[in-house]
């Protein structure tokens, strides 16, 4: 399959579908990906929707996760990974990149990139990943204003409010803005930085019928549970945010510090995806015979380029 086939785009958006998935039996889970490959990668794997996380765009363009990068840089990633994989995508919003009229701006462009959901953090600038400490929010009712107006710009893009509130203002403020921004029209919630297995089912049980979102991050201040897990304490959906930047970047740096000893890429060659498994991946041999039946379906016969020059 390659996306340049009509008939291998999915007909339905991808806000569309991603919410087909919500609405089934059992825990959404999304794997992040980082960059196009990295999608085939999760869909062979058998994964049915993706994750785009603000750090790990931010980490593969070299900069830190406070907020740096555009609505354009992430555009730029939607697209890739949505083209390769042809799966629904949720993404990173941060913090909708500004006031309301802002937020709409991302929200229409991120559709139009082909994303199928948007998270939206209640911090301010210059943001923070969600586990590390300091972080400043706006004042509840702010969000909750560009919670509806992301919601007024969308066709059919999901809309998940994620709240950094309880690190500072304890569960109590976490739930009470959840329920807000639930009001404004959130789709979905997303409690950031739960620090353990207690915090996880209360907040579930003070939020019942609300789809919620839990972020396995590594490293993070959340301990690490399973899917199953996850969805035992109450909750919709799982992401694995950074994973596979990580484990990508931990083999590259593995690779440099070989090449600069040994001054040779031999010994990592077993540790490499091979040429023949690259192609796979990325379908080659699709775009191949796809480039083959279009090329054999527009040369002339021999016929009827004589009566061409015949009739000239």
């Amino acid at each position: 399959m390659t996306y340049l086939s009509g008939h291998d785009v999915p007909a339905a958006p991808a806000g569309t579908r991603f919410r087909s998935q919500l609405g089934q039996k059992g825990i959404m889970r999304i794997p992040g990906a980082h960059n196009g490959q990295a999608a085939l990668q999760a869909k062979d794997a058998g994964f049915d929707a993706l994750y785009l996380s603000g750090a790990a765009m931010s980490a593969s363009m070299g900069l830190p996760d406070l907020g740096i990068i555009t609505i354009e840089d992430v555009c730029f990633f939607i697209r890739q990974i949505t083209r390769a994989s042809g799966l629904p995508l949720l993404v990173d919003g941060d913090t909708g990149y500004g006031e309301t009229l802002n937020v709409m701006h991302m929200v229409r462009a991120f559709e139009d990139a082909g994303a199928g959901a948007v998270h939206i953090e209640d911090q301010i600038l210059p943001k923070k990943c969600g586990h590390l400490n300091d972080k400043k929010l706006v004042a509840p009712h702010d969000m909750a204003q560009k919670i509806a107006a992301a919601v007024k710009a969308r066709r059919d893009l999901v809309i998940i409010a994620r709240t950094d509130a309880a690190g500072s203002e304890g569960l109590e403020g976490a739930v009470a803005r959840a329920k807000l921004y639930r009001e404004a029209g959130a789709d979905a919630i997303f409690p950031e930085a739960l620090t353990s297995e207690e915090m996880f089912r209360e907040f579930a049980r003070r939020l019942p019928d609300v789809p919620l979102l839990a972020n396995m991050t590594e490293f993070g201040r959340s301990p690490f549970f399973t899917a199953e897990q996850f969805q035992a304490m109450g909750y919709s959906m799982v992401i694995w945010p950074v994973s596979s930047l990580r484990v990508a970047n931990k083999a590259q740096a593995d690779l440099y510090h070989t090449l600069a000893q040994q001054g040779s890429t031999q010994a990592m060659l077993p540790k490499m995806q091979t040429r023949e498994e690259l192609y796979k991946t990325i379908r080659y041999y699709d775009y191949e015979a796809l480039d083959a039946s279009i090329v054999a379906t527009v040369l002339p016969q021999a016929g009827v380029q004589q009566h061409s020059r015949n009739a000239a």
